[in-house]
């Protein structure tokens, strides 16, 4: 039973904390930000955001720094909008999953230009 409301609190978390930074904060550095997965821990204390952002190293840094300065900002508006007896504490963390998943697109493309020479 807990496991089941800690997933539906994570999907609530997710889909507020996306908007939150989609239309809150204001901060330059803050670049295309988007929320891919939160994981909440069995008590609901805590919850991990995974964001991935669009752009460069740099920018992705920027991000992610620009995401720590306002998570006391962004938990508050989310205590605002969400009801449970403790507001998570948030900890942001950068998301490999999207660069993962096109260098094996890539990897997958080259095999098959491969086969397609070799059958020729």
């Amino acid at each position: 039973m807990a496991k089941l409301r800690a997933e539906r609190l994570a999907e609530l978390i997710k889909e507020e904390i996306s908007a939150i930074i989609f239309r809150e904060v204001k901060d330059p550095r803050i670049g295309f930000v988007s929320v891919t997965d939160v994981e909440v821990s069995g008590d609901l204390r805590n919850a991990n955001i995974y964001v991935s952002v669009y752009g460069t190293e740099e920018e992705r840094k920027a991000s992610l720094e620009g995401l720590e300065k306002a998570k006391g900002f962004i938990r508050k508006l989310l205590g605002e909008r969400i009801t449970v007896y403790h507001t998570p504490e948030l900890a942001f963390h950068y998301d490999h999953s999207l660069e993962y998943g096109a260098h094996i697109n890539k990897l997958l493309e080259k095999v098959k230009e491969e086969d397609d020479k070799g059958e020729q």
